[in-house]
This record gives structure tokens, sequence and C-alpha cells, in this order.
């Protein structure tokens, strides 16, 4: 077994997208990291396709958003149908103020445009390369990593991330549990083109019901970019099911590769979670097709099948996001049925969240007790989620109790937050304003005296790694005192946004960025209401919101809930 030094900071197993926002995040707070996959080379299934609205804006202020944009296609809406008939038709139109829409990409072309970028940021992806076992103690982790040649190496690093899925080998030497169930359906899933005239970018839901009233027939398609593209999934006929090689208890276990790279049936799975693809006959077009020829609401032909496979659900979720200097995310940490597309998206934020607070720790400007938050922050959202998505599988997205602007919000994935959460400061303001733990909402209408244009509030905060104290007033030395206090607190770099018609002649000597709100947008979005301070997350949560008199003790006050440790001044 080699043994060598090194100096990486942080050990990232698992190269999907989960596992590449978070060695991204890292890379671009400055941390040194290592990320490793064991398999050869990308999959190329159109497995988790769905982007929501929340991610699209995380990857904005990463500057990673128009390699997707231009790679992906909108999802306009779905299509419900129930016996062959249209039911409902839900357009998923945000609110203007939310600056992007749904959008599908293949899971295989996000985790290129993610692994592009992280490349850019000199960090490239070891493939071939498994995570065999590791062991821990109060100074750092030992890993055992094997590379393709078959040799071992033994890594030493201050932290460990597991994003390497629903068989996470990072979870299960954690001990972690991983409570919940699976379903006892199985469904095909592919990746085709249809030649019917249904509306361009619309999901289609449609099915049957048996004389009990249960779904009996299922068939669900999503958009992909390409003409006529879509995944769709249906129920498995009894001649492709794998459940007649399940074990005696009768759980199928998820498909796997075993470290020789054959296939592992579902006899041979490391551990009895029964989610993903399956072992077994793979379907073929006409099996996809027999289905649409049954549920399909308008004639059609199926075409160019990619890829299919077989697959089941779980829904679980661990008890704790980590301990110590192990941590998990993504599929390590919860598996649910992909309704509403949240699991990737999910797992996307709970990298971001993780990302930045052991960037804090690793720096050293931060305790390892900020470590903690990653899981009051994130586990109830991850409880919140795979709640939902399996009332959702059972009885359709449009059956919640929610209004649908309600639900489409919480689709979108844009009303996470911590209020009440360890790091969200106290409430301040109106009642229905943006407050500490929301997201902090974007805003058009920025201008500035140079650009002829006016900007967004993402476009303000993208590339800026860190927080970002964003202060709107109009009396000057309010604003340079809070300005001033910012500096002082060692880090948040400060914004200014004015409103319009305030009278910018007092600001010359303010040397921090100024906007003005010339569309009104910003005060009709936060409701400041006089001089306020906001602290802008780096995964664009509100940290803080206070009075601009009070800006020193409140910036104390919020980073000190961080054990931010002040760098000095000057």
């Amino acid at each position: 077994m080699a043994h060598h030094r090194t100096t990486t900071d942080v050990l990232v197993v698992g190269a999907g997208p989960v596992g590449l926002s978070a060695a991204a995040e890292l890379r671009r707070h400055g941390v040194h990291c290592r990320i490793v996959d064991r398999l050869p080379a990308r999959l190329p299934y159109a497995k988790a396709v769905g982007i929501q609205p929340r991610t699209l804006e995380l990857w904005d202020r990463m500057g990673l958003v128009r390699a997707v944009l231009e790679a992906a296609v909108p999802i306009r809406g779905q299509l419900v149908y129930a016996e062959g008939v249209e039911r409902a038709r839900i357009e998923l139109e945000m609110p203007p103020e939310v600056p992007y829409g749904f959008a599908a990409l293949p899971q295989y072309e996000t985790e290129r445009l993610l692994e592009e970028y992280l490349g850019g940021l000199g960090t490239v992806v070891e493939r071939g390369t498994e995570l065999v076992s590791f062991g821990r103690d109060r100074d750092g982790v030992t890993a055992r990593l094997r590379g393709a040649s078959g040799a071992d190496e033994e890594l030493r690093v201050p932290y460990l991330v597991g994003c390497d899925g629903a068989h996470s080998v990072v979870r299960k030497g954690l001990g972690l549990s991983f409570e919940g169930g699976a379903f006892p359906e199985e469904y095909m899933l592919g990746d085709v083109e249809a030649d019917w005239d249904l509306p361009h970018g619309y999901g289609v839901r449609s099915s049957r019901r048996s004389a009990d009233g249960s779904a009996d027939d299922v068939l669900v398609c999503v958009p992909l970019p390409g003409a006529g593209r879509y995944r769709m999934s249906m129920r498995v006929p009894p001649e492709l099911s794998t459940r007649r090689d399940a074990p005696r208890d009768g759980v199928a276990h998820d498909r796997d590769t075993a470290p020789d790279g054959a296939a592992r049936g579902p006899d041979t799975a490391p551990d009895g979670v029964a989610h993903g693809m399956q072992a077994g006959r793979v379907p073929e077009l006409a099996d996809l097709q027999a289905v649409v020829d049954r549920l399909a609401p308008r004639p059609a032909r199926l075409s160019r099948l990619r890829w299919a496979s077989v697959f089941r659900i779980s829904h679980r979720i661990v008890d704790r996001y980590g301990e110590g200097r192990v941590l998990v995310a993504g599929d390590a940490a919860h598996i649910h049925p992909p309704t509403g597309a949240q699991g990737m998206n999910t797992g996307v934020q709970d990298a971001c969240n993780l990302a930045w607070k052991l960037a804090l720790v690793v720096r050293g400007e931060a305790g390892p007790e900020l470590l903690a938050t990653y899981d009051a922050e994130r586990r109830p959202v991850g409880e919140e989620v795979v709640g939902r998505t399996v009332r959702h599988a059972a009885h359709g997205i449009e059956a919640g109790p929610d209004d649908l602007r309600t639900l489409l919000l919480r689709e979108a994935q844009l009303l996470v937050g911590h209020r009440g959460g360890p790091l969200a400061a106290a409430p301040y303001g109106p009642a229905d304003a943006p407050q500490p733990g929301d997201r902090a909402p974007d805003c058009a209408g920025l201008t500035t005296p140079v650009a002829a244009f006016p900007l967004r509030l993402l476009d303000v905060l993208r590339g800026r790694a860190g927080h970002v104290v964003l202060l709107y007033g109009s009396d000057a030395a309010e604003l340079s005192g809070a300005a001033e206090a910012a500096r002082a607190a060692g880090g948040p770099p400060a914004v200014v946004v004015l409103p319009d018609g305030a009278d910018r002649s007092g600001l010359a000597s303010l040397s921090v960025p100024v906007y003005r709100d010339a569309a009104g947008e910003f005060a009709r979005l936060y409701l400041p209401g006089g001089g306020t301070g906001f602290v802008v997350r780096p995964d664009g949560q509100l940290g803080a919101r206070f009075p601009l008199g009070g800006a020193a003790a409140a910036l104390s006050a919020y980073l000190g809930a961080l054990s931010v440790r002040p760098r000095p001044s000057g």
C-alpha cells in the first residue's frame, strides 16, 4: 500500500451532480479537494433530469448557469390524464421576480458541465478510484482508496464528504441508520422519442385506475433536449419483473457494479436498499410501446430508444447527516420517489450548504462546531422532501393541499428556509418581509451610472464566494457607518442599494459598490422600510436583517454564531 503526504483538505467521494457541486463550491471557496468515483466514466443514462429554479440560482452565483441554460430545455407544464381524459393542465409559471423557470437536462450532461467547470478550477475527477474503507480520529480521516490499476492508496485528510449514492460506503462506514421503506411496484424507465402532437415542453402523466380506485397503470413522460425526446417511466409488466430473482425476504436490491466491473444481480447487492436500476432483462422498445399504446393521450410511435432499465423506489433518510469530520449529502443521506424532480436538486443544495461552512472551518475562520448546523438545517429539508414526494407518488402532484402558486414555489425549492435555525438571526422589520433563514429573493432593475442597462441582484452576487452584506438606505452617514462596520467585522464585502431618486452626491467617498433600485423591485421584495442591512449567505439564504444603525452589533452577533474569527484589518 502506498503512503504519501498530501495537502488535500477534503476528499469528496462520488462524482454525480451532488459530489461535483460540493467539489466545485469547495474549490470556489479556496479549499483544496480531491474527488473520486469508482466508475471509469459517466453513465450515459438520463436518470435525474429535472432542474429546479433554485438550483439554477445557485449555479448562477457559481458562474455555471449560462452553460446549463444553453444545454437544457424548458419544462413549461404538465398535462394530467386519467382514463384517457385530460383532467388538469398545470402551467409551471413562476412569479416575474423569479429569474429562472423549470428545466430538463439528462444527468450525464449535467455531470459533464459540472465536471468541466470543476476542471476550470483546477480539480479533475479521479475515475476508477473507489473508497474501500476509512477510519477517523480527532485530527482527521484516513481513507483507503483503490485505483483503476488495483493498487491501494492511503490518504490522510482533515474531512471526508460522502456523495456516493444510495449504497454509500461513507454512510455505512459511519454506521448511520437509513430508515424508511420501499414501494412494492417496479417501473420501467426509457429514453425514447415519440411522434405525437402534444405541445412542446410539457410533461405528461396518464393513468388508469383499477376497480378499487387505486392507480393500476401509469405513464409519466418528461421532455428532454431533442425533437420528441422524453424520459418515460411506467409500471413493469410481469414478464420483465426482477422480483422473481429476489431473495426470500422479497426485497429486490439495487443494480450495482462489483469491483471487477461485472453486473451484480439482485441477490448479491450489498445492503438490501431497494432503490434504482435493477439487474435482469432490459426493457425493449416494444415493451415501452405497449404501455404507450394503452395510456398515451394521443397515438404515438416510439423510436430511437437510447437506453432502458427496470428500477425500484425506496424512501429513506439517515438519522444524521454526518459525524465529526465525515459528512454525507444527496442520495447518501436521503432517497425518495422521483416525483417533482426533487432528489438531485435537494442534494445540490445539501452540497452548497455544506461547502461554505466546511470552507470556513478548513481555513480556520470558524470552529468545527459550525458543521453541526449542516445537519440542523438540511435534515429537516430532507425529511420534508421525502414525505412530500411519497405523498405525490401515491396521489399525484396536483392532489396536494397547497394552492397552485404555493405548490409551484415549493416544487421549485424556493420556499426552503431555516427560520429559527441555529444560524438565523432574530427577525427584524415587517413579518411578511424576507427574514433570516429565508431565501434571499432576486430582483431586477438595479442600475449604475456606467452601465447602460439594468442588472439583477444575481448579477451583483455572481462570482462572490462568501457572505455579502447588502445595505439599503439613503442617509450617507448611516450607509458609511454600516459599511465601516462590515469592513471591521473582518470579512463580508458590502454593497449599497439606494432607493430610486435618492441623492448619491454624499456617497462619493464611500468605498463600496453602489447600485440604484431604479425599478423599486428591491424595496418591493425586501420591504426594508428605511435604512436596513441584510447578510446574504454563500448559499443564497438570508443570515441576518438589521437596522443600519445597528450594523456593528448585528454583524458581530451573526459572525459570532458562525464562530468566525475576524481577520486582522488593514
